[in-house]
C-alpha cells in the first residue's frame, strides 16, 4: 500500500511573484512566500561544530562529543537552530499537514545548498530521505523527509532515492528519549538496499537533535560502501540554555 501523498497536487507553486508571506500575511515581494522582515527574523544558524553543526560560541571549532569520537557522517548542513518560529513551522508541516510551509523551508535550504556548492561544498550523488517505520507512515500518511528530499532534488539537481534506505524494525518514537536511549533504540534499525560503492550521499531529514538517527544511517551507508556521507536538515537542536 502506498501511503505517500502526491506532493505535486498538495502544494501550490512557490515560484509565483507577489505572494503573501506565510508567516505574517503581508505581501512577500519575493519569488517565494516569505517577506524580508520575517526571513531576517528566522533563527539562522551561526557559528557551529564543523561536523555535527551544533551551535557553538565561535566558528571553526569541534564540539566535545565529536572531539571524543567523530561521527560516521562527514558534515551536517542546516539553515537554522531549532527555535521559534522554525520549530513551530516544522511542527505544522510535520503534524498538521501544512505542506506549503515544508516546501518554503525546503526551497530556502536548497538556496543555501546552492550557495555552499558554489563555495566548494562537494555536491552529492544521491539524496536519501530518512525512512519512516511502516506503522508511523500509515498513521501520518506521508514521510516529511521524503517530501523534503523531492523538493530539494528539484532545487539542487541531485537525484532523490526513497527506496535505497529502509527501516528494518519498528522503533519507539525518539522525541522523549535521551541521547544514549536514542542510540540503543536505533541499533540495526536501518538497512541499505542497493549499491553505494564510492558514492557521495546526503541524508535528508527535518531536524537533527542528538544525531543518533543520522549516525545509525551513516554507519549503514559506510558499510554499504559510501565514500562520503553528509546530512542535510532544516534545523539543528542546540544545547539547553542556548540563546
Amino acid at each position: 500500500m502506498n501511503c505517500q501523498l502526491h506532493w505535486k497536487r498538495l502544494v501550490y507553486k512557490c515560484s509565483l511573484i507577489n505572494q503573501m508571506c506565510l508567516l505574517c500575511d503581508e505581501p512577500a515581494e519575493q519569488h517565494y512566500p516569505l517577506c524580508i522582515t520575517c526571513e531576517q527574523a528566522l533563527p539562522w544558524l551561526g557559528d557551529q561544530c564543523r561536523h555535527c553543526a551544533l551551535p557553538l560560541p565561535m566558528a571553526g571549532l569541534t564540539c566535545a562529543p565529536c572531539g571524543r569520537c567523530l561521527p560516521a557522517f562527514d558534515q551536517v548542513i542546516a539553515l537554522w537552530h531549532f527555535g521559534f518560529p522554525v520549530d513551530t513551522l516544522i511542527s505544522r508541516f510535520k503534524h498538521n499537514r501544512q505542506w506549503p510551509l515544508g516546501r518554503l523551508m525546503a526551497e530556502l535550504l536548497g538556496q543555501g545548498l546552492q550557495y555552499r556548492y558554489a563555495e566548494g561544498l562537494p555536491r552529492p550523488d544521491l539524496l536519501l530521505p530518512v525512512p519512516l517505520a511502516r506503522r508511523r507512515l500509515r498513521e501520518r500518511g506521508f514521510n516529511q523527509a521524503g517530501m523534503l528530499g523531492r523538493w530539494l532534488s528539484s532545487h539542487v539537481g541531485v537525484t532523490c532515492n526513497e527506496r535505497l534506505l529502509a527501516r528494518t524494525r519498528e522503533t519507539p518514537a525518539q522525541q522523549h528519549l535521551g541521547a544514549k536511549a536514542r542510540r540503543r533504540n536505533l541499533r540495526q534499525a536501518f538497512a541499505v538496499q542497493g549499491e553505494l560503492e564510492g558514492k557521495h550521499v546526503a541524508i535528508v531529514d527535518d531536524v537533527l537533535t542528538t544525531g543518533a538517527t543520522a549516525q545509525a544511517i551513516a554507519q549503514a551507508l559506510r558499510k554499504a560502501g559510501a565514500r562520503r556521507v553528509d546530512v542535510y536538515c532544516l534545523a539543528r537542536t542546540p544545547k539547553p540554555g542556548y540563546v
